[in-house]
């Protein structure tokens, strides 16, 4: 039978080597090898056990990567680029804005960033694929330029027209600045460029808040240079462009009994807007018919922080509030009579819904934020299908059939954003950094 070699004993020890088998006739040795680690689908709200870790299951994204900035951003929006729409090919490139929120006013900043180079992301290092002209191996290129700015910044918007490097910035001073980025944008593209961004002043500033600070802020996608910006003062201000500058109406639009959290253009209607407040309404508005409301709904039981109009489907808009709450709403069904309710309302998230916002290509895609870590995915088209929920395990009955995907490893999320020219990418800002990244379903 040949001897047992005992590497832990004398060299002159030998004893007669005993081999075990089971009823197949294998070796039990064999099958006593080290186990591969067991993997599960997590759930938040799931109890992990003492040794198990949470680890980023690289094969669900096509591509996923993260960033940090010097300050953390409470808010971020990507900009216009002539590379071509509905760009899928890799590596692709994208170029944002963000602002910070630094520990002294005087530190704050505007970021304008491009990131290059990005590539597939969805294989491991181990992933060999000769006909791949993806550049697995090519890192991906960061390069920012940042601009002074007083304050921190609340929440940043790019006016949303083509070849437009125009900004808006909520500032916590109470000023809503319009800054012209163009020279910052162009440097990152031509070889040997400098160019000094300290010296890059806002074109243009609102000082009609006072000194109330605010979140809500938008540009018009139906007419060029119209902007919108709501405080927590209950005042929204519209703010138009002139021949060489811009000019800021005197008068508010007033009817919120508290801050005004968001405001959103109608992506269709020149003169339309819905604003929503921590006064748990949604309200519709006509720039034409004076500075009052023309409908409103009590839309939520807490804060209202968020609203999107479908870009799509002009008369479906989506709400999330401080309860975690997400709603869908059909204009056309007599938003703002007593009765009106929503045509559908979902309770996944287990802290405020911090942003929303459809996909620009698909009017039944929707993605949600929370401060409870969570982005989610959600296909609205979708319906239950009790018969298939019978073949699914247990662990995931209790999933909404709308929720398509869970993205975590951000902390305190704070906003979320579709690129509008990379179909299926995703941009987000958290107290961690930012994320951008593309499921392997996305479209």
């Amino acid at each position: 039978m040949g001897e047992f070699e005992d590497p832990f004993g004398d060299e002159n020890d030998s004893e007669e080597e005993i081999i075990e088998t089971n009823e197949e006739g294998m070796d039990i040795d064999d099958e006593e090898e080290e186990e591969e680690p067991k993997h599960e689908t997590y759930l938040p709200g799931k109890e992990m056990g003492e040794n198990e870790v949470l680890v980023v299951d690289n094969s669900a994204y096509e591509m996923l990567y993260t960033m940090n900035v010097e300050w953390p951003c409470l808010s971020f929006d990507f900009l216009n680029d002539n590379l071509g729409v509905n760009r899928v090919s890799f590596p692709m490139t994208a170029y944002l804005v963000s602002g910070s929120q630094a520990e002294e006013q005087k530190n704050n900043k505007l970021y304008v960033l491009k990131m290059s180079q990005m590539n597939r992301t969805k294989y491991d290092d181990d992933f060999e694929d000769d006909n791949s002209d993806d550049g697995l191996d090519d890192d991906p290129i960061l390069e920012s330029r940042s601009i002074p700015h007083q304050g921190g910044i609340n929440r940043v918007r790019v006016m949303p027209h083509p070849e437009s490097h125009i900004v808006a910035t909520w500032a916590e001073t109470g000023q809503v600045n319009i800054f012209d980025v163009t020279t910052a944008v162009k440097s990152f593209d031509v070889p040997g460029v400098t160019v000094n961004t300290k010296t890059i002043k806002p074109i243009y500033t609102v000082k009609s808040h006072g000194r109330a600070e605010g979140f809500a802020l938008d540009w018009s996608k139906a007419e060029t240079g119209r902007l919108l910006s709501g405080d927590i003062n209950k005042h929204i201000y519209l703010t138009n462009p002139t021949e060489s500058s811009f000019k800021t109406d005197i008068q508010p639009f007033t009817g919120h009994q508290s801050s005004v959290e968001d405001i959103q253009w109608s992506p269709k209607e020149k003169c339309v807007f819905a604003s929503c407040s921590a006064d748990q309404t949604i309200k519709i508005w006509d720039t034409r018919a004076g500075k009052r409301h023309q409908l409103s709904v009590r839309a939520h039981e807490s804060d209202v922080n968020v609203i999107h109009w479908n870009q799509i489907t002009d008369f479906l808009m989506a709400s999330g509030a401080d309860d975690g709450v997400f709603k869908i709403w059909d204009l056309r069904q007599n938003f703002g009579s007593n009765n009106t309710t929503a045509v559908a309302s979902f309770k996944w998230h287990t802290a405020p819904i911090t942003s929303i916002e459809f996909h620009p290509q698909d009017s039944s895609m929707l993605a949600v934020s929370g401060a409870d870590e969570q982005l989610t995915l959600w296909d609205l088209s979708v319906e239950r299908d009790v018969e298939e929920e019978k073949n699914i395990g247990s662990d995931v009955q209790d999933l909404p059939p709308q929720l398509m995907f869970i993205h975590q490893g951000q902390n305190d999320i704070k906003e979320l954003h579709w690129h509008k020219q990379l179909p299926g990418v995703i941009g987000s800002t958290a107290s961690n950094g930012m994320n951008i990244f593309k499921t392997i379903n996305s479209q």
